[in-house]
């Protein structure tokens, strides 16, 4: 990847609005000169329509055997003593939403899970509660356990049964990874689920905002969340990669489920969207934003379906809002066979 070009991409949405101001502005002057923003309008629809959808009917969600699937960065469930609120709350909370919701599947990055009572009791048992009390099977792919046995990671639970499972390492020097699981429908069809965490920018959001606030703010943070945007850039293009390598090499519908980490216009989406329909920006309506927090109209968490797949519904789930990140929920149908191929070309 040529890192240049992905801090140029970055600047496609403000270059968007930018040109739209233009071409209001000339239609209420000299409508000719408007042809131009115009032209430049319809050359970059495809490109706008990726971090703004306009499709405000979705399609039928409620169609016969769909598979609904829940994706969440659930964020270690405010384990940690700075993210707790007075009697665990919200880990409560979003722990009880998560095991109750009527998904399918559901995907969790930066999870986290207790495999036996702790001072809390049994609040953080989150692998039997999300998976075996709500009649789902588990897959959890662990990057770290504490010394009290607790799992960091990433988790895949199923209603359907799981039939194989895998771990896509993304490198010894990060945390990152991918995990895929391989799931029987109940009419006989094995799709593939892909789970992903890519490169975050390791930036504190306060030094993000303090950097535009000011010129003192930008030129104290300017420079060095420059270079952290850089290697997370440089990284996530890595790891996109890999992940398009093990999607290509599927022989089955495949489901991918992510934090990117990135914007719509990024390389990292574009990799993705050139294999995969982007589930937002097929159905969705809005900026779909999936950040919980100061920045806003960022849409960082995804879900991708390959061309056997009809994207029914989509919907950010700003309702549950426990962590930085908002839950996103969609509903696919596997489409007949002679419509596969035909999506497929």
């Amino acid at each position: 990847m040529f890192w240049p070009a992905a801090f140029i991409a970055l600047s496609l949405p403000a270059a968007l609005v930018l040109n739209a101001a233009m071409l209001v502005y000339w239609l209420m002057r000299r409508w000719p000169v408007a042809l131009l923003p115009l032209a430049v309008l319809l050359l970059t629809w495809p490109h706008l329509m990726r971090g703004l959808a306009l499709y405000p009917f979705g399609n039928d969600a409620e169609a016969p055997a769909t598979l609904r699937l829940l994706s969440a960065n659930v964020r270690i469930f405010n384990v940690y003593p700075q993210l707790r609120d007075p009697d665990l709350h919200s880990s409560k909370t979003m722990i009880s939403w998560l095991a109750e919701h009527p998904a399918d599947v559901l995907c969790l990055q930066e999870y986290y899970t207790e495999p036996r009572p702790s001072a809390d009791g049994v609040v953080f048992n989150t692998e039997r509660k999300i998976g075996k009390l709500s009649g789902r099977e588990s897959f959890v792919s662990t990057t770290l356990t504490n010394s009290i046995g607790a799992k960091f990671g990433m988790a895949i639970f199923s209603r359907f049964p799981i039939v194989r499972r895998g771990v896509i390492n993304f490198g010894k020097l990060t945390q990152n990874h991918a995990m895929w699981a391989d799931l029987r429908l109940p009419q006989g069809d094995t799709v593939r689920v892909f789970n992903a965490h890519l490169q975050s920018m390791s930036m504190d959001e306060q030094d993000i905002v303090d950097s535009y606030s000011s010129k003192a703010g930008l030129k104290a943070k300017g420079l060095g969340l420059l270079r952290r945007l850089k290697r997370g850039m440089v990284k996530r293009s890595v790891q996109v990669d890999t992940l398009v390598r093990r999607i290509e090499a599927s022989r089955y519908p495949v489901l991918l489920c992510g934090d990117l980490n990135d914007l719509p216009y990024s390389y990292t989406y574009d990799q993705l969207a050139d294999h995969l329909q982007n589930a937002w920006a097929t159905v969705g309506l809005g900026l779909g934003a999936s950040y919980n927090g100061k920045l806003p109209f960022l849409r960082i968490d995804n879900q991708f379906a390959s061309p056997q797949w009809q994207v029914l519904s989509c919907q950010v789930r700003r309702d549950i809002p426990y962590s930085d990140h908002f839950p996103l929920e969609a509903t696919y149908q596997l489409r007949p066979a002679k419509s596969q191929t035909a999506a497929a070309e």
